[in-house]
């Protein structure tokens, strides 16, 4: 987000891990606790939120996907502080969905395949800096179990050319992102970060996992 449109474009002309990579199915985990909860929460950070959130949005099961922060205080949890990269937080997504319809492993899965690079160390894409970094927030002991035996099962397998660089990281709270972040990836399809970085994950997405696409997001703000 913060780069400029001539290196947007010349990414996008070279190519990256994420173009040549991540746009196949890889493996469920082999263990995904099944949950009877109504709803839990999810915290993923994989570079800038707009592009997470759009492709959570998508996904089958998923009530709400907000943007914003978490990995540091509360009272430093702003765009300008966090883009400084002195407050320790990553720019990060909460997912509200329903276990019974898509699992936790499930949206590792997406997560892993679809939604980011995981083999990029503090940057995605054209950003760059410890707020970008790859992320995983357990909102609970059995999120972090299936997390971690995850990243292992697909580092094993050798999936990606690197190993995979996705932190698990202790939670300590999410705080939702300035009103004009939310949906931007629906409110915003023409804008070239949008054009260029975000809406090749959503083609992905349905190509890849039909069964988890949905057409229509479920967004944080209200249609006008």
């Amino acid at each position: 987000m913060k780069t400029a449109i001539a290196l947007l474009f010349s990414l996008a002309l070279t190519g990256s891990a994420f173009a040549a990579e991540l746009n196949k199915p890889i493996p469920a985990p082999a263990a995904d606790p099944a949950s009877m909860a109504a709803t839990e929460k999810a915290v993923f950070a994989g570079g800038c939120f707009w592009g997470i959130q759009g492709v959570f949005q998508h996904v089958k099961g998923v009530s709400r996907a907000v943007s914003g922060y978490s990995g540091g205080a509360k009272n430093t949890a702003t765009y300008d502080q966090v883009t400084s990269e002195t407050t320790g937080h990553a720019e990060a997504v909460e997912v509200t969905y329903d276990p019974k319809v898509v699992s936790y492993g499930t949206l590792l899965q997406i997560f892993f395949s679809v939604a980011h690079d995981p083999t990029e160390v503090n940057r995605q894409g054209p950003d760059s800096g410890p707020s970008y970094r790859t992320a995983i927030f357990p909102q609970s002991p059995a999120q972090a179990a299936t997390a971690r035996a995850y990243i292992a099962q697909l580092d094993g397998a050798k999936l990606f050319a690197r190993p995979i660089a996705t932190r698990i990281e202790a939670f300590k709270g999410f705080f939702a992102a300035e009103a004009y972040h939310q949906d931007f990836l629906t409110l915003n399809p023409s804008y070239p970060y949008i054009v260029i970085n975000d809406l090749p994950k959503l083609r992905n997405l349905a190509r890849v996992w039909p069964q988890y696409w949905r057409a229509e997001p479920v967004l944080v703000m209200a249609k006008k």
